[in-house]
């Protein structure tokens, strides 16, 4: 008996040198608030604030993301599973190759330098004081730092403190906490466990409370001792938000419905950065505005992608010819030759579809599918008359 083996064309839709690329992800703005920091499909870009062609300054296979700016602008901190899982590296604003900062088994997050810019701020899964009542708990991470000559890194705070910021004086930070596992990007949670703003004095070694409602505030920034701005759901969606220590919820500065704003960062004459929807946007004296990106790059994978397909075929059904053999491969219908190598994808649906079968004369497919939140029974043809097969037809 012959083995047959099908192969199939998986089309990806994906352009090179898109004009306005979607799902730039982590914007952060530079000290001088000239430049902005972003990740895209897995590498660092920099680009001008007021828009323009990005350059790239990473292009390693591994996944790069959650750029970080030194205070002097010269240096940009970021995570990257180069090495199997995230560590803290350092690339120059020129780019070059990156210095690996940390080598530990569990993954690293940079949130921020130190005011003299000697050492990162990041978070790590490591190992709690033994004094915390979260030891030996391995859920929540620790706050840790790393010198950027190298060396051994040092913990900071045993507790769980995430987005991390210095204020003018570097004896406090603005954080948020994190009590306990949820996704990070769901959306309008109120539980016991969503993360609120504190700050921590490291003089005095007290925590300070800024936020307590039962939903989502995150990624606060230091405006003054007295005043910051973050993010909050307090609205219904994620906006940008001023707040003061005496009065968390001060003014709500955007009004965002549709979608949640992310990433919010500043610089240090007032600009605010965040990504909404994709996108990349500026705030100024209260006004936002796009940042239009010019993306000009080589395609991360080829454009088609043949892969065999030897298993997981739950169902099929023979053409009465017997020349046509059409099958379902992961939740889609094929079509495929039983004389040639030559296979043809019929659907391309986030829905399942199963039960498939010719039509008498060969031309039609009959099969279900479940869309529109129920099974339903669908039909495919061949368009040209003069085309007789699927697997060929165009």
């Amino acid at each position: 008996m012959k083995k047959l083996v099908l192969v199939f064309i998986l089309l990806i839709g994906y352009s090179a040198n898109a004009v306005t690329p979607q799902w730039m992800r982590y914007p952060s703005i530079s000290p001088d608030g000239s430049k902005i920091a972003f990740t895209y499909q897995g590498d660092i870009f920099i680009v001008n604030a007021n828009g323009g062609k990005a350059i790239q300054i990473t292009q390693h296979s591994a996944h790069d993301f959650m750029p970080v700016w030194a205070n002097d602008g010269k240096n940009i901190a970021f995570a990257s599973n180069r090495y199997g899982n995230f560590d803290v590296f350092l690339i120059s604003l020129n780019g070059g190759t990156p210095k690996r900062l940390t080598y530990h088994s569990s993954n690293d997050y940079p949130y921020t330098f130190t005011n003299d810019d000697k050492k990162v701020i990041f978070g790590s899964t490591r190992l709690d004081d033994v004094k915390s009542v979260q030891f030996p708990y391995s859920r929540l991470a620790e706050l840790y730092e790393v010198d950027l000559k190298g060396g051994r890194e040092k913990q900071v705070l045993t507790i769980t403190a995430e987005d991390v910021k210095f204020n003018a004086n570097g004896n406090k930070i603005i954080f948020h906490n994190k009590k306990g596992y949820e996704d990070p990007w769901r959306k309008h949670h109120t539980s016991s466990v969503t993360r609120d703003i504190f700050t921590y004095d490291f003089k005095t070694k007290q925590y300070t409370q800024l936020t307590n409602w039962n939903g989502e505030d995150r990624n606060p920034i230091f405006i003054d001792d007295e005043n910051f701005y973050f993010l909050s759901e307090k609205s219904g969606s994620f906006n940008v938000w001023k707040g003061n220590i005496n009065k968390p919820y001060t003014t709500q500065i955007t009004n965002y419905k549709t979608h949640p704003v992310r990433f919010l960062s500043q610089s240090k004459n007032g600009t605010l950065c965040y990504g909404y929807d994709g996108e990349i946007y500026t705030l100024i004296n209260g006004k936002s505005q796009k940042v239009n990106v010019q993306m000009f790059k080589d395609d991360v994978s080829n454009s088609t992608v043949i892969k065999p397909v030897r298993n997981r075929v739950t169902d099929f059904a023979v053409s009465p010819d017997g020349k046509q053999v059409a099958f379902i491969h992961r939740g889609e219908v094929f079509v495929t030759s039983t004389e040639y190598a030559t296979t043809k994808r019929i659907t391309n649906t986030p829905q399942q579809e199963r039960s498939v079968t010719f039509s008498p004369d060969g031309k039609k497919l009959l099969y279900a599918g479940e869309r529109h939140d129920s099974w339903n029974i669908y039909e495919s043809s061949i368009k040209r008359k003069e085309e007789k097969y699927f697997y060929n037809a165009t």
